[in-house]
């Protein structure tokens, strides 16, 4: 029987959700409700099927499903309540969701603690405003992982993939596996988007074709996709004249970025960061409305599944003692901004005294790639308080930086904390 009021409500069961409702029950929240859109839980790991899952939380190299099974069994034994198939239509900042579904029709639910764990999306066909005709045989590299992985349909047999994301170079190898031809996959960036490893283990170990700084001129095609256009740009993404080449195809995947989802979070009041697309939040993900938290790639976009469980367990940690009254409000907090290099980090504020607590993650992401050792460096005030080396950063691949309880100090001293990352 689901209740009308939690102490913990959890919106979104992928892997941030799951691992919030399971801490939140861990620590001491004994109403805990998830809200999930889809028939079962687990998000999106559930068409998932490649490998890579779980190598830091559970030191094994697991598929989507059952990286998501573990998490979907604990919640089970911890008698976490499941909404499924149901959507939330509103979201108010007094912690009130207007919930519905076709069998229990529209209902609301009050929460003491709210955590956020939507995920994210994919841009579409009409956001990277794509010239030419609207034949079929245009889809995102989601879209089609969900029809091959969990519906077993095949969308085309010839692809071309415009961005280099990593759900486009992991469908690339997913679909020569099942006897189709991926052309090349086009990249506008002079860099990788995705992880360097999908592009040696998806892209070059199957022969599959990268072209940097390329994008799609035209789709060509009338009632279905019979090619693209393909054309070289400059630095500015303008076409280079004489460079276009026709490649024939009969499906176009896009791999072109992924989007927090945070239309319930503007809905409740949330401030929203404009580089992320995601809530602004402390390092106890909780954003600027009080007792609302977020969690997982509805706050920025991971690159790993496990840093986005860790992200879910302080969440739904953090929203538990919220719920019962025993979350200290800050004193005060230190902003976080991204300084040389950076173009933004995740937590946007540290509350100082947390550190007394263990250490305090920090994660960005560079504006460019430098390919040549760095620093990555948190500066308080004129003083370096934490410093690490890497051999170098990517925009696709993310930097993380601990803040050690020994900078508590330091911290409680200055009105800002900025990270830079710098040539060594």
């Amino acid at each position: 029987m689901i209740s009308r009021e939690y102490d913990v409500v959890v919106v979104g069961s992928g892997p941030g959700g799951l691992a919030a409702a399971i801490a939140a029950k861990k620590n001491g929240a004994e109403r805990v409700l998830v809200i999930e859109r889809d028939v079962e839980l687990g998000g999106i790991l559930l068409q998932c099927i490649h490998n890579g899952f779980g190598v830091e939380v559970f030191k094994e190299d697991l598929p989507g499903p059952s990286y998501a099974q573990r998490f979907i069994k604990e919640a089970h034994d911890l008698k976490v309540d499941a909404i499924l198939d149901s959507m939330v239509l509103e979201a108010t900042s007094d912690r009130r969701l207007f919930v519905t579904s076709q069998r229990g029709g529209i209902h609301e639910v009050q929460a003491k603690a709210l955590i956020f764990a939507m995920g994210c999306r994919e841009r579409t066909h009409a956001q990277v405003r794509l010239p030419g005709a609207r034949p079929a045989g245009v889809y995102s590299a989601g879209t089609a992982q969900r029809w091959v992985n969990v519906e077993g349909f095949m969308p085309g047999r010839r692809f071309v993939i415009l961005g280099s994301g990593d759900i486009g170079m992991i469908m690339a190898r997913r679909l020569t596996f099942e006897g189709a031809k991926v052309e090349r996959v086009l990249e506008i960036m002079p860099y990788l988007s995705g992880l360097t490893r999908n592009y040696v283990q998806c892209l070059q170990d199957y022969n599959i074709p990268l072209q940097l700084q390329h994008t799609v001129k035209r789709i060509i095609g009338n009632q279905r996709v019979e090619a693209i256009e393909a054309v070289a740009v400059d630095d500015k993404w303008q076409p280079i004249p004489g460079s276009e080449e026709i490649i024939p195809c009969d499906t176009l995947l896009l791999s072109v970025g992924l989007i927090p989802e945070n239309e319930l979070s503007r809905q409740a009041g949330v401030r929203l960061d404009p580089v992320t697309g995601g809530p602004f939040v402390d390092n106890r993900f909780q954003t600027n409305v009080p007792g609302v938290f977020a969690a997982g790639n509805v706050v920025h976009v991971y690159d790993l599944v496990d840093w986005v469980t860790e992200a879910g367990y302080e969440a739904g940690k953090s929203a538990a003692l919220f719920a019962q009254g025993k979350l200290a409000k800050p004193a005060r907090l230190v902003p976080v901004s991204a300084g040389e290099s950076v173009r933004y980090v995740v937590p946007h504020a540290i509350d100082p005294n947390d550190l007394s607590e263990g250490s305090i993650a920090l994660q960005m992401r560079v504006r460019q790639p430098i390919e040549t050792p760095v620093w990555v460096e948190a500066v308080a005030g004129e003083n370096q308080i934490a410093r690490r080396a890497l051999p170098y950063a990517r925009p696709g691949e993310m930097v993380t930086l601990n803040l050690k309880p020994e900078t508590a100090d330091e911290l409680q001293k200055t009105d800002k904390l900025v990270l830079n990352i710098n040539k060594r």
